[in-house]
C-alpha cells in the first residue's frame, strides 16, 4: 500500500510530460485518414450517429460534375461532444454543412472532421467548448446520512479545450481551467499536462514484451475499443474523457463507466475475495474507507483480483494473475477524486504498473450512449 502513496510525486511529473498534440487527438482511428490530404466537403445533412467511441455525420455531397456522393465523416465521441455543449439536435436533417478535414486513405465516401460549419452558424473546431450549465456544489453534503463519505455522483476528468498562446503556436488541447492563463501567456505550453496515456510505466517480462510487440504489429485489429469493448478498469476510467457514475448502496459501490456503459461493483462488506471468483473484465473488487491527510479528505481503498486475461493499456497485456489496488482520495473541499493505483502481474510485469489521475464532479450528467465503431467495421468488410 505504501508504494502507491509514494507514487504520487512521480505520477505528477509523468503526467506533466505528456503533452497533447493535434496528431494525438484522433488516437483510435486517425491512421485511416491522411493528414497530408486535407479537403473541404460541402453538402446537406442526412443524419448523425451520436455514438461512442466516434460520432459519424452523414451528408450528401454534390460533386463538380453534378453527381451526389453519400459521405460519412468521423467526429468525436458522443460523450465528449455532449460534455462540450454539442448535441444531436445541432445536426438537423436538411441543413447545409461545410467540413474542413482529411480524406480517408481508402474510402472516398469517408472523412475526418477538423472544422465544421452548419447552416449560418459560426465555424467550429471539433474540440471547441460551447456553453454548458454551471454546477452548484455549495449544497452538496460531504457525508451521507449514515456518515459514509459522499462519493456518489457523476465524475469526469477536466475538459480539455483549444487554447492559443500569444505566440500563436498550435499546442493542441489544454485543461479548461488553464485556458485563460495559456492565452494570456502566464502559463507556458511546457507546463500544460497531457490528458492521455502516453507512458507505460512498467518493465515487461520476456513474454510481456513479445506480446506487446505483437500487439503493436496489428494495433487496429487488436484494439478492443474498435470493437466497442472495454480495455481495463484503469484505462477506461479517464481515457477519452468519459462521464462515469458512482452510486453508493448499503453494502456496495457501483461504478458505471461512461464510454461503454460498463458496470463495476465494489463490495464494501467483505474483507477477503471469495475462492471461486468467475474471471471477468472488471474482476472482483472489495473496498474500505480510510482517513485522509486532512479533515476534508476520505480515502476509498479498493483491492481487485479475478481478472480474465486482457489488455491493461495498449500494448501492455495482463494475465489472470493481475492484481490491482486503487486509492480514491475524495477531497470534499474542492470536490475532486484523485486515484492512485498499482497493478502487479508476475506473468507480464517485472515490476509494478503505477499511475493515477484526477476527476471532478461532471457539469453534465452520466448518460448511456450506444457504441458503434464504423472504422473497424469498414476494415473488417475489406478483409471479407
Amino acid at each position: 500500500m505504501s508504494r502507491i502513496k509514494t507514487a504520487s510525486c512521480a505520477l505528477t511529473t509523468a503526467a506533466a510530460a505528456l503533452t497533447v498534440s493535434q496528431s494525438l487527438l484522433a488516437h483510435h482511428g486517425f491512421g485511416n485518414f491522411d493528414r497530408a490530404n486535407d479537403a473541404t466537403f460541402e453538402g446537406t445533412i442526412t443524419s448523425i450517429d451520436f455514438v461512442n467511441p466516434h460520432a459519424y455525420l452523414y451528408f450528401d455531397m454534390n460533386t463538380d460534375n453534378g453527381e451526389s456522393i453519400a459521405m460519412r465523416c468521423e467526429m468525436r465521441a458522443a460523450t465528449l461532444m455532449r460534455r462540450s455543449g454539442w448535441s444531436k439536435e445541432m445536426f438537423a436533417t436538411g441543413l447545409p454543412v461545410t467540413i474542413y478535414g482529411f480524406k480517408h486513405r481508402t474510402d472516398p465516401g469517408s472523412c475526418y472532421v477538423e472544422e465544421i460549419t452548419i447552416g449560418e452558424a459560426q465555424v467550429l473546431n471539433r474540440n471547441d467548448q460551447l456553453d454548458t450549465p454551471a454546477l452548484d456544489l455549495s449544497v452538496r453534503p460531504p457525508l451521507l446520512p449514515d456518515g459514509t463519505p459522499n462519493i456518489s455522483g457523476d465524475w469526469a476528468q477536466e475538459q480539455y479545450v483549444i487554447a492559443r498562446p500569444p505566440s500563436g503556436e498550435n499546442i493542441g488541447l489544454v485543461p479548461k481551467s488553464m485556458k485563460p492563463g495559456v492565452e494570456a501567456g502566464t502559463i507556458v505550453p511546457a507546463d500544460v499536462p497531457g490528458s492521455g496515456w502516453g507512458a507505460r510505466p512498467v518493465t515487461l517480462t520476456a513474454l510481456g514484451q513479445r506480446e506487446a510487440d505483437a500487439h503493436r504489429g496489428d494495433s487496429v485489429a487488436n484494439n478492443p475499443r474498435l470493437r466497442c469493448q472495454p480495455t481495463s478498469i484503469l484505462f477506461d476510467w479517464v481515457f477519452d474523457g468519459p462521464v462515469n457514475r458512482i452510486t453508493q448502496e448499503d453494502e456496495r459501490i457501483i461504478i458505471n463507466y461512461g464510454l461503454y456503459s460498463f458496470e463495476r461493483i465494489i463490495h464494501m462488506n467483505m474483507q477477503n475475495h471469495p475462492a471461486d471468483i468467475q474471471p471477468s473484465y472488471a474482476g472482483h473488487s472489495i473496498g474500505h474507507w480510510e482517513s485522509g491527510s486532512t479533515d476534508a479528505e476520505y480515502v476509498l481503498v479498493v483491492d481487485t483480483t479475478g481478472f480474465e486475461p486482457g489488455l491493461l493499456a495498449a500494448p501492455v497485456k495482463h494475465s489472470d494473475q493481475l492484481h490491482i489496488v486503487e486509492r480514491f482520495t475524495l477531497n470534499t473541499g474542492n470536490w475532486s477524486l484523485a486515484r492512485e493505483y498499482i497493478a502487479e502481474d508476475p506473468v507480464y510485469f517485472e515490476d509494478s504498473y503505477i499511475g493515477g489521475d484526477i476527476v471532478l464532479l461532471s457539469e453534465v450528467p452520466y448518460e448511456k450512449h450506444d457504441c458503434d465503431e464504423l472504422t473497424f467495421e469498414f476494415l473488417d468488410a475489406q478483409e471479407r
